[in-house]
């Protein structure tokens, strides 16, 4: 039997079962130590007893640099969109100004909001908006619409005032943490270390930025070392846009990718007819690089013949153009980079001893995305940035399980290796006429994964993690309305 109705209020066992069931779970969000679950779950506590059809919650600090953490129900990107833009006006920006609870039974109604081009658009009913905290605010909780006909209720807004008091000392917490956790350690050092190219926020980045801030103005050579697609070039413009010669010229050269026969030509010039095809006198790069920075990509590949010519030039600053006998002063800087051990070179008689040594004074080590995972969710946020200023498509923005994937996965091509997987799912996101990046934007292939190399119980860990996160990303991170779907209880979502 359906209980009674008075006031608003439900009466009677049923009713009195439902307020004690809806205070226990109340309770349970306190036990939630991340953002994230606690979003989900709160949003699907508040949804289930208002029966909204819309709703949408926000969790933010105006006075730290940490990300605003959302959720939805029932709502499209466009939607969310369309919300987000209105925290600062309308009547979410209204609730948050004012610091109490917006209601009304029909928006368009309502000579207070009746005019707002959303409202018109949209054609909303009835509202229930309440702030989460006080002076300021730390968030806002918005429920539009219901499932059975009529406003929402006395009980609805007591509900979600008590919902919006009780969450906002849980979410201050937590919002704090994520401040904690997204700090950016690289911050005070890059005002004095210029690198705005450089992406990222890591301690071990800092460490390195720190370093390179310290050697920028000394002319000293520096070689910098760590796998390739991690930004080496990058840093080395970075070093060379800080030094005293950041008004000379700045010359690269991939030692890797010019034939043997070639590389000291390309490098210290030649005469006339030193070689078969100088046909004309051949200005090298160390000449180009006069009063600037010369910059040595993959230095380990450097022939024997160009390794000795280089030790010349380190050690006395002049070197002979092939083919050339009087020696030429050289006024440059050298920066070199490589991916390669030197020392098991050196070792094996690959790379002369004498010039590793030389290189090494200030060696400078950029490690890969494994020891950075601070810092790929950045990364990976600029990549889509520019790739949709690229391609000329409207801002997106990557879904928080998007992101979380990204800094989970494997990165063996480093920066270079997640800026083209960013690119791609840009694209595919543009294809879906989607303004969010979701996972299977970034890693279409995921689902198709061998699993030969996988035990019976990884293989079987794994499907059951996708599935429930294609079930939570259908029903919007409704934890409730998943759980029911999949049958199970909702802490069995956050193993």
């Amino acid at each position: 039997m359906s209980p009674e109705v008075l006031d608003g209020r439900e009466v009677g066992l049923d009713a009195l079962t439902s307020e004690r069931d809806f205070y226990r779970r109340l309770l349970e969000l306190g036990e939630k130590d991340a953002l994230e679950p606690l979003l989900a779950d709160a949003l699907g506590l508040i949804v289930e007893v208002t029966r909204a059809k819309v709703a949408y919650l926000e969790l933010y600090d105006e006075r730290s640099t940490a990300p605003r953490f959302w959720t939805g129900h029932g709502l499209t990107d466009q939607n969310v969109r369309s919300i987000r833009t209105s925290i600062s006006h309308g009547i979410i920006g209204r609730a948050i100004s004012e610091g109490r609870t917006i209601e009304t039974p029909s928006a368009t109604l309502d000579e207070r909001f009746q005019d707002l081009g959303s409202v018109r658009q949209h054609e909303i009913q009835a509202v229930l908006c309440a702030p989460v905290g006080v002076k300021p605010p730390i968030g806002v909780i918005y429920l539009q619409g219901r499932t059975r006909p009529g406003p929402f209720t006395a009980v609805d807004r007591e509900r979600a005032e008590l919902f919006a008091k009780q969450l906002a000392p849980l979410a201050d917490r937590l919002v704090q943490r994520s401040e904690f956790d997204h700090l950016d350690h690289t911050q005070k050092i890059r005002e004095r270390f210029r690198c705005p190219e450089i992406v990222g926020r890591s301690r071990i980045l800092a460490q390195v930025l720190n370093t390179a801030g310290s050697v920028a103005p000394l002319d000293v050579d520096v070689l910098i070392t760590g796998p390739s697609g991690t930004g080496k070039s990058m840093l080395a413009r970075a070093i060379a846009s800080n030094s005293a010669r950041n008004t000379g010229p700045f010359v690269e050269l991939n030692c890797a990718a010019i034939p043997e026969t070639l590389i000291e030509s390309e490098l210290f010039g030649a005469e006339r007819g030193a070689h078969s095809t100088a046909t004309r006198r051949v200005t090298g790069k160390v000449a180009a690089a006069e009063h600037g920075t010369l910059f040595l990509d993959e230095v380990g590949e450097l022939s024997a013949g160009a390794q000795a010519k280089l030790l010349q030039l380190l050690e006395t600053r002049e070197y002979h153009a092939l083919g050339g006998t009087s020696p030429i002063r050289a006024n440059v800087r050298i920066l070199s980079a490589t991916n390669a051990d030197l020392e098991k070179r050196v070792a094996a008689k690959q790379f002369r001893e004498d010039l590793y040594y030389r290189l090494h004074v200030v060696p400078l080590e950029l490690p890969g995305l494994e020891q950075r995972r601070d810092d790929i969710v950045p990364l990976a946020e600029h990549f889509c940035a520019e790739a949709c200023k690229r391609h000329k498509m409207p801002a997106m923005e990557i879904s928080r399980h998007a992101a979380a994937a990204c800094r989970e996965a494997s990165w063996p091509g480093h920066a270079r290796q997640l800026a083209h997987a960013i690119e791609a799912a840009v694209i595919r996101a543009h294809g879906d006429q989607s303004v969010t990046v979701h996972e299977h934007h970034i890693f279409p292939k995921a689902a198709s994964v061998e699993v030969a190399d996988l035990s019976l119980q990884q293989a079987t860990r794994q499907f059951q993690r996708r599935h429930v996160l294609e079930a939570l990303e259908k029903n919007d991170w409704n934890v409730s309305e998943t759980a029911r779907e999949l049958d199970l209880a909702r802490s069995h979502l956050y193993n």
